[in-house]
């Protein structure tokens, strides 16, 4: 018996479509304040504001993606860590962050197992956030705390920069470019611009300049906009995109407070302007499809796009169990070095 544990965490999903099921899965993620970083009174005035009318919505959105076999990210997040077991020797578990199966239902499950004394602890996304990579691994040290599991915890970071992430990312998405297209669009999760700054470890750097991304800093390790502009380009590049053939923007803005720019429904709505016809969009902060892709982008996105005066919107599926990247989760499961 292998010495490591796998645990793959993603993001999360309601139990059912049920609004009493999405209003208990959206209090305990927007109650994170890794999310909605506010003092806990104003948190929960503000979380009990939005739960009075939002949970009926977002039952309604869940319900028009939703799966025979349950909601799709969780049911893609169990491929992908089946097929990843099916490559390896050593125990792979799931987890979500919010809802089931959850990490501490994870962690000690791999803590249960004979011989395991490290958990590789993978959070599913390819750009760093507190409000996604930073909760996730708090989350799963309040777990040994807690148990007092004698297991010892190995994060693979955010890895957009990683061997095998763009691999798998090109792979996945090449099929779409064989037909004719007018645009790419990669549109990626967005972020309260306040998120950006407390993440910078300067101070002064994100943010403070027009060009903060493109400008080398140490910033740049944990600057969520930063890592997405790195991974547009790169793709892109890989792609063969010229300049004007791609732009990236931002999605789900929530509240009031000024989220990273350009906004994607505002940035679909300028290339419907500009005559563009066939557009592609992928997601590229998501390696598993879900509401934000399905949703978000597949129904509602493609309806403003041809309300708009554009013909076509096609959405690129996210990584989820394509085999480059069932092999590229395997081959870090069986080469990352154990923390020290």
């Amino acid at each position: 018996m292998s010495a490591r544990g796998v645990l793959l965490v993603n993001l999360g999903s309601p139990a059912s479509t049920e609004v009493a099921d999405v209003r208990r899965y959206l209090n305990q993620f927007l109650m994170d304040p890794y999310v909605i970083d506010l003092p806990w009174p104003a948190r929960r005035l503000l979380v009990s504001i939005i739960l009075a009318t939002r949970p009926k919505q977002s039952a309604e959105a869940y319900a028009s993606i939703w799966w025979d076999e349950g909601s799709p990210l969780v049911v893609l997040s169990r491929r992908v860590q089946q097929a990843v077991q099916a490559k390896l020797d050593m125990p792979v578990e799931l987890a979500m962050r919010y809802g089931e199966p959850s990490i501490e239902r994870g962690m000690l499950a791999l803590a249960a197992r004979p011989g395991v004394s490290e958990i590789l602890f993978i959070p599913q996304y390819p750009q760093h956030a507190d409000s996604t990579i930073t909760t996730s691994v708090r989350e799963a040290e309040r777990v040994i705390a807690k148990h007092g599991l004698s297991v010892r915890l190995t994060v693979i970071p955010a890895f957009h920069d990683r061997p095998g992430y763009m691999d798998a990312l090109v792979a996945s998405a090449r099929p779409y470019f064989e037909q004719p297209f007018d645009h790419l669009l990669m549109s990626y999760h967005g972020l309260p611009e306040r998120h950006l700054r407390k993440a910078d470890p300067t101070g002064n750097h994100c943010l403070n300049y027009p060009d903060c991304c493109d400008r080398p800093s140490v910033a740049h390790a944990t600057c969520y906009r930063a890592q997405c502009t790195a991974v547009s380009k790169e793709f892109a590049a890989r792609m063969g995109l010229a300049d004007g053939q791609w732009s990236q923007a931002f999605q789900s803005r929530l509240g009031r407070a000024k989220w990273i720019e350009p906004y994607t429904d505002a940035r679909i709505d300028e290339l419907a302007a500009q005559g563009v016809k066939r557009l592609l969009v992928m997601c590229p902060a998501f390696v598993t499809d879900c509401i934000e892709t399905l949703e978000e982008i597949g129904d509602r996105a493609r309806e403003q796009f041809i309300e708009a005066g554009g013909e076509e919107l096609v959405l690129i599926p996210c990584l989820n169990d394509h085999p480059h990247w069932i092999e590229t989760l395997a081959q870090w499961c069986r080469t990352e070095p154990t923390a020290a």
